[in-house]
């Protein structure tokens, strides 16, 4: 967790548009209480209202609530169902402005191309997730493999043919 300035909105905010953020048509999910102290203040925190949001972003609040009804960027609710955003909603903000205005990309656009940067983090997310699990697969058979050889019995000794020089003949004769 990183704490973020209640002041302004920089912080360690990442260059991506980040996983579990709107633009695939669904809302955050509710975050459980954590452990640590209520006044501990995160990127996801959500603290600003819609007109600090505003400012913070440099756009209009109807812009905002107009991004918000896209699904562009959609803001936690309050128990009033007042809007209010965190930091990374006001990065997120800033980055569907430049593009909008530096880009050229219609909001159609804009939402496609966060909806594809969610579903990179997501698939990045899954890979990490798959190696952490195929090394600890690869630990847990070299951990086996390494048993087995421990349970070798070590008074058999390897079998060696008898050697191409041999010219011995041998003549078995059953018991009666």
């Amino acid at each position: 967790m990183n704490p973020v300035n209640p002041v302004t909105p920089e912080g360690p905010i990442g260059p991506g548009l980040g996983e579990g953020l709107p633009g695939d048509g669904t809302r955050r999910p509710r975050r459980a209480p954590s452990a640590a102290p209520p006044y501990v203040l995160t990127e996801d925190t959500p603290v600003y209202v819609i007109s600090v949001a505003a400012e913070l972003s440099g756009l209009h609040p109807q812009t905002l609530r107009q991004y918000d009804r896209l699904g562009l960027v959609c803001p936690d609710r309050t128990a009033g169902r007042g809007r209010r955003y965190s930091a990374r909603d006001i990065q997120q903000l800033r980055e569907v402005q430049r593009l909008s205005q530096d880009e050229g990309i219609n909001l159609a656009g804009i939402k496609r191309i966060i909806e594809l940067e969610n579903q990179v983090t997501a698939l990045q997310s899954r890979v990490a997730e798959l190696v952490d699990s195929l090394e600890g697969a690869a630990t847990a058979l070299q951990q086996r493999e390494a048993a087995v050889h421990a349970s070798y019995r070590r008074d058999l000794v390897p079998y060696q043919p008898p050697t191409p020089q041999s010219s011995a003949l041998v003549v078995w004769r059953p018991k009666r």
